[in-house]
């Protein structure tokens, strides 16, 4: 059953989300976005998407370019919950998962370390 949620209060549980992060890392994420968007319409099930170029990739030729982006999709994450609390834990894993793209994580590594 799908969880009935706001834009506004899914928005807030990402920014509280993105608040848990600790502040090193949010420091060193450099020229990154984070959107929430209701579908990603290639993919309408996928929870997060990272698009960009990882800080590991990045080398004296990086400059000059658009932000990355880290996309949150609302609907495909109230589709898998039952519960406001089950929306607040999917939320933290989707956000968290996505950031560690941006710090050069892979899938592999994020199962292994339960943020799958």
């Amino acid at each position: 059953m799908t969880v009935e949620m706001t834009r506004a209060r899914f928005d807030e549980l990402v920014e509280e989300a993105l608040d848990l992060v600790p502040p090193d890392f949010m420091h060193a994420m450099n020229n990154v976005v984070v959107l929430v968007e209701d579908r990603n319409p290639d993919e309408p099930a996928l929870l997060g998407l990272y698009q960009g170029i990882a800080l590991t990739e990045r080398n004296t030729d990086y400059g000059g370019t658009l932000p990355d982006h880290i996309f949150i999709y609302r609907e495909a994450i109230l589709d898998i919950c039952d519960t406001e609390d089950d929306v607040v834990e999917e939320v933290i894993i989707t956000v968290v998962h996505e950031i560690a793209h941006h710090f050069g994580v892979d899938d592999a590594k994020l199962h292994e370390l339960g943020w799958g």
